[in-house]
């Protein structure tokens, strides 16, 4: 049901969605469309910090499905940037920033996303508003209103909770 505004220009989404982070091996995560956080949120632990050909690098794992900490996925990616964050709670805290590509039904662009531990947040992934800007319209009244494409992974359906 993703519908394009007015201008044409933007898709329109609930406040959440499923989505993917295909260079990261995530191929559907349940994201929440987070209009108050500047900046995209993933959940990670174990994060390393290593050097490849003078660039800086991290590794780190993340469970994609709610309320599972047996269904893991280890990434790699480039940091693109380290920053101060606030929490929703208040709380500063620094982070790692990668940029990797994030598709929502058959639309991808690369978005900016912090590394951070979300095990007991309701959400493994925020996105916030920088990866929107432009190129979202969100109904905050309404759920997972654009239509999943053929590379998220329908079997997740079943593993999460709404």
């Amino acid at each position: 049901m993703a519908q394009a505004d007015n201008a044409g220009t933007r898709m329109t989404v609930g406040w959440r969605e499923w989505v993917a982070l295909p260079e990261l091996g995530i191929t559907r995560i349940k994201a929440k469309i987070d209009t108050g956080a500047r900046t995209s949120t993933l959940h990670a632990f174990d994060i390393k910090e290593y050097r490849r050909d003078g660039q800086r690098r991290v590794l780190f794992g993340m469970h994609p499905v709610q309320q599972n900490s047996e269904t893991t996925v280890f990434c790699d990616a480039e940091i693109v940037d380290q920053r101060w964050v606030m929490d929703s709670g208040g709380h500063r805290e620094e982070r790692l920033v990668i940029r990797t590509p994030l598709r929502i039904g058959g639309e991808e662009w690369p978005v900016e996303v912090t590394l951070t531990g979300r095990d007991t947040m309701r959400f493994r992934m925020l996105i916030g508003r920088t990866a929107m800007n432009g190129r979202l319209l969100v109904l905050p009244d309404n759920s997972f209103l654009v239509a999943a494409d053929d590379s998220l992974d329908p079997e997740a359906d079943n593993l999460e909770e709404d």
